[in-house]
């Protein structure tokens, strides 16, 4: 289970990084397909994350986590790379 949530997290981080280029390029330089595009990177973006915080609360429990770490993989998963981070960092076995 532990890396099918480091694989989730790997998506989640990029689709968050693709939202963000979405909104910051693609609204300036070509706001129709931003339009077109906000709507599904947006809900795989949300499905991603929902799923990413249901397995981290999951883990927790499997693998008796400390609170400290749990909040740091969930904040991680609120900044840009702090998936990547998260990953290097707390998960690798």
């Amino acid at each position: 289970m532990l890396n099918f949530f480091r694989f989730i997290g790997a998506l989640e981080g990029i689709s968050y990084l693709v939202l963000f280029y979405n909104m910051l390029y693609n609204k300036i330089n070509n706001p129709e397909l931003y339009q077109q595009l906000l709507f599904p990177i947006g809900m795989v973006h949300g499905i991603l994350f929902v799923l990413y915080v249901i397995i981290a609360f999951y883990l927790k429990v499997e693998y008796n986590w400390s609170v400290k770490k749990l909040g740091l993989v969930l904040l991680a998963s609120l900044l840009p790379f702090g998936t990547f981070y998260s990953d290097y960092k707390w998960l690798k076995s």
